[in-house]
């Protein structure tokens, strides 16, 4: 080993660093290095110079040191094996434990990553997204990590790896150094992929080691030579051994075996003969060596190179059109050439030698073997996945049987949480052609498989499919539908409704037809371009009035039209009375073929309406399901930013930006400039600007490019607006009124009124109430209007407070305390916090400094609880400035209902109104009425849903 190991001292005391780093232990052994600590080791270099042998003594040295060592090696043939390299590393490791015990064991992702790793079958129904397969993916290997720590996972030959274990382990290694695991990776820089950007740069990054191999030297190619030929080589001889590999150890130890084989005298005079040998090592000498061993023995080595790596010997023969018996004298005749090597299983002595050979392999025969080779491996029980990379190298030949295997290749590959491979085996199947009446169905499977990686090219499929003829309505309907997503998805609502309208309009079947309509109502639910929305909003109220929720379509509908009484600021008992019909029945978040948009506006119709409790509930469920089902990006992204936006809208300010900054770092893995990027960074800067942390929103939109041009699809909270929001905190009030007015423009001919879902009309009296005051005070007027018909408490009280920074100051009191005493009956603690400190600023300023300091007191509490800091410093300068000093705070509560919380909220749940409860408690009237405040926020409700949401917390 050592003399295949020269010159590489350097290499391995890297090694040896990392080992000891890794397992806390000096290289010698002789006592504690200090923390344990992983990292990356990348060694590159062309082929040739020892990247395998290098990595062979470090998997050596690892075992030896009681590490766990992961094992793979990427394959020429194997590139496009989804998950090839995956399987390799954790298989062995796997499947060891009998199913129950690793169902156990996996828990909940055993589902998810088991059809990737060869360990289940893919279950029917929607697969995985690639990002929550490779979260799945960094769950079990960093569980494998920390329970046989330490780990050394090797991967030989990266450059050839399949796309999908390659994207994963680059993203992998960033964590490796916080846990006990060493990545040792070896590549060809030349040979890598161009989508292997992020991979090629690694070296560096993440505590890694990068390692260049050089040639060796001539001094060290003369060690090598004489340790296989002799002692007694002459420095001549050596030296033209070194010249003619160019210093590459592989073709030096391959012209020695030669050398040593034609038993030539290892001195100058056999040195000019060494030029033609080194030649027979590669390229066109190795085939003319190989040509010579005959025929058999040529189709052998063919059939072995078609099928890559990890050759069964059955299997080669099958391809290979041998017998049993001629096919292990020619797996014989190639090992003692030094061609192959194993037994039960079969590998090329060197990846050189198996790429010369494979190409070396005229095409015509080349393409008939890896026909033959699809056959022989389904023959196999292998299956159609395995089969399909063959079947790719092939040519078309209109073929029935070669489009159904590509097919199922595609449905398994896909389902396993590998689209773009599934994507590759249905444009093949394209090419073969189908026959004619399964085109469509063949381009439907390609635009499902596409749906989130190319939306323009899944259109394309997909319109292509439609001009098909398509015996199957079912067929048909299930296209239109995915078209339809598609071009939502891709911010092409208006086209999104018009496909779907269209296809209801001729739809001959009465629920397919009524599902159709369910779609369009509600694409046009998220357009901001729809022509005659109040017409919408009327066919969906009549609608929806006479449906009993029977199935999901009419539940769809209902739940639609809970949210456009939401938006249209028709009362929200309405609202809550729809979406409770919605949800009697169950609405899936996790449908494949029905999206998760309308379970997320049922959701939000009732946090407007003042149950955010309620809404997060129904986020909780949803968020589970997504997790289930793997779907761990645009998903999960949403559901986690709107469940931080509900916390903002309770006044939990700092819980907010937590899930908010979750949902954004999910919705960049999906890509930036997408709608979940969208609403995250709307949402992350609402919550800022909340915080008085104006700078930081102000960043966060400069890295994002939030702003003009808006999106085409409604946002919510409306991105206009709050872009105008950061704008007037930033003092540029002209501006931002500009925006105020043009989200008005865009909304108020849609019939979108509520100040709830979006205050454009209060931001932008507060914009304009130093120039134009009476323009300012109608808009409040109007907005007042607006909410007391909408009839939430949070949504008067916000109403009311700035109404009364428009009014004039003498009026300001008596304005705030109404808005007071809503908010007080409402959840919306943050609301709340901002009216108190601004009715204890205009009782100060009024000259009631002795009233305004219970009141100031309150709204600083409030404003701590909610994580406003900046209010809570208004708050205390509104106390210095009244001649008080912030006196110790009363401990915040928590989610959690004290005792006497709890008595006065079933009281005022059973009906009995405040005065009562004070009756019945020995209580004071305002300390019921203040502890009935604390029970809404906490519990998330308005006193209409407390009842309901008493029984839910039980």
């Amino acid at each position: 080993m050592a003399g295949m190991l020269l010159e590489r001292d350097a290499e391995l005391d890297a090694v040896d660093e990392a080992l000891a780093a890794l397992t806390g232990l000096r290289p010698n052994g002789s006592g504690p290095a200090g923390r344990q600590r992983g990292g990356l080791i990348a060694v590159a270099g062309r082929a040739g110079l020892g990247k395998t042998t290098l990595l062979t003594e470090t998997r050596r040295r690892a075992a030896a040191r009681g590490c766990t060592v992961l094992f793979a090696r990427g394959g020429d043939q194997e590139q496009g094996v989804a998950f090839h390299v995956a399987r390799q590393l954790l298989q062995p490791q796997l499947a060891r434990y009998a199913d129950a015990e690793l169902r156990a064991s996996l828990g909940g992702w055993y589902g998810i990553v088991g059809p990737a790793l060869g360990l289940s079958g893919a279950a029917d129904g929607a697969p995985p997204d690639p990002q929550g397969l490779r979260d799945g993916l960094d769950w079990v290997l960093t569980h494998l990590g920390t329970r046989r720590s330490p780990v050394v996972l090797v991967l030989d030959d990266a450059h050839w790896a399949d796309a999908e274990s390659l994207g994963w382990l680059t993203a992998f290694v960033s964590r490796v150094e916080d846990l006990p695991m060493l990545v040792v990776v070896a590549y060809r820089p030349e040979e890598l992929p161009e989508t292997a950007e992020a991979f090629r740069a690694l070296p560096g990054r993440a505590g890694g080691r990068p390692v260049d191999l050089e040639p060796l030297t001539a001094p060290a190619i003369a060690r090598l030579v004489r340790e296989r030929v002799g002692k007694h080589a002459d420095d001549a001889f050596c030296r033209e051994c070194w010249a003619v590999t160019a210093g590459n150890p592989f073709e030096a130890v391959e012209l020695s075996a030669k050398v040593a084989a034609r038993a030539l005298r290892p001195d100058e005079s056999s040195a000019h003969l060494l030029r033609d040998l080194a030649a027979a090592v590669k390229g066109t000498g190795l085939v003319h060596r190989l040509e010579r061993l005959g025929a058999s023995t040529v189709r052998m080595a063919w059939a072995c190179a078609v099928l890559g790596t990890e050759i069964s010997p059955r299997l080669a023969a099958a391809v290979a059109g041998l017998g049993a018996e001629e096919a292990a004298d020619a797996a014989d005749r190639l090992r003692e050439v030094r061609i192959l090597t194993g037994a039960d299983t079969l590998e090329f002595v060197h990846p050189l030698i198996a790429t010369a050979v494979y190409r070396a392999i005229p095409d015509a025969v080349r393409v008939a073997l890896h026909g033959q080779a699809a056959w022989s491996v389904i023959d196999a029980g292998l299956g159609p996945a395995t089969a399909a990379r063959h079947l790719l190298e092939t040519h078309p030949e209109n073929d029935p049987l070669v489009v159904r295997t590509l097919r199922e290749a595609a449905g398994e590959t896909q389902r396993a949480g590998a689209p773009e491979t599934a994507r590759g085996y249905l444009a093949r199947a394209l090419r073969e052609p189908p026959p004619y009446e399964e085109r469509a169905a063949v381009l439907y499977e390609l635009g499902c498989a596409s749906l989130l990686t190319e939306p323009a090219t899944t259109v394309n499929h997909l319109r292509a499919a439609l001009e098909e003829p398509v015996a199957d309505p079912a067929l048909r309907a299930a296209i239109v539908r995915r078209l339809s997503q598609t071009l939502a998805h891709a911010d092409r609502l208006g086209e999104a409704s018009d496909v779907v309208g269209q296809a209801a309009r001729v739809a001959t079947d009465a629920r397919e037809r009524l599902r159709m309509r369910a779609e369009q109502f509600m694409w046009d639910a998220f357009r901001a371009d729809e022509p005659d929305s109040p017409a919408r909003s009327r066919r969906l109220a009549k609608l929806a009035d006479r449906l009993s929720g029977r199935d999901l379509t009419e539940r769809y509908i209902i739940g639609l039209r809970a949210w456009d009484i939401t938006l249209r600021a028709e009362p929200a008992h309405n609202a809550v009375r729809h979406a409770e019909r919605a949800l009697a029945g169950g609405l899936g978040w996790a449908d494949e073929e029905r999206g998760f948009e309308v379970p997320v506006l049922v959701a939000l119709a009732f946090m407007y309406a003042d149950r955010p409790g309620r809404a997060e509930d129904l986020f909780a469920d949803g968020i589970a399901a997504f997790e289930r089902q793997g779907w761990r990006g645009a998903h999960l992204s949403f559901g986690y930013t709107l469940l931080g936006y509900i916390r903002y809208r309770r006044g939990r300010y700092a819980e907010a930006e937590d899930f908010v900054r979750d949902g954004l770092r999910l919705a960049d893995r999906v890509g930036r400039g997408t709608p979940v990027c969208w609403y995250a960074v709307t949402i992350l800067i609402e919550v800022l600007l909340a915080r008085g942390r104006t700078g930081e929103a102000q960043r966060l939109a400069e890295e994002y490019d939030f702003g003009p041009p808006f999106p085409a699809a409604v946002v919510f909270p409306d991105s206009q607006t709050v872009y105008g929001e950061l704008l007037l905190a930033r003092g540029r009030h002209e501006e931002a009124a500009a925006e105020f007015a043009a989200a008005g423009r865009r909304l108020e001919p849609r019939g979108i009124r509520n100040p709830s879902w979006c205050p454009w009309r209060l931001e932008l009296a507060r914009a304009e109430a130093a120039t134009t005051p009476e323009r300012a005070a109608r808009l409040t007027d109007e907005a007042l209007d607006l909410a007391r018909g909408y009839g939430t408490a949070s949504g008067i009280g916000q109403a009311l407070r700035i109404s009364a920074e428009i009014a004039p100051a003498g009026e300001r009191p008596k304005v705030l305390h109404e808005a007071v005493a809503h908010l007080e009956r409402s959840p919306a603690a943050g609301e709340l916090a901002r009216a108190l400190v601004a009715y204890g600023r205009a009782l100060r300023c009024a000259g009631h400094a002795p009233e305004s300091a219970e009141i100031l007191y309150r709204g600083l509490e409030t404003a701590l609880s909610c994580g406003a800091d900046r209010l809570a410093e208004d708050a205390r300068d509104e106390l210095a400035a009244a001649g008080l000093r912030p006196r110790r705070l009363r401990t915040v509560g928590t989610d959690a209902l004290s005792g006497h919380e709890r008595v006065v909220a079933e009281l005022a749940a059973s009906g009995l109104a405040v005065p009562r409860i004070a009756e019945r408690t020995g209580t004071e009237e305002r300390e019921v009425e203040l502890l009935l405040s604390a029970v809404y926020r906490k519990v998330g409700t308005d006193a209409a849903g407390l009842a309901e949401a008493l029984h839910t917390t039980r």
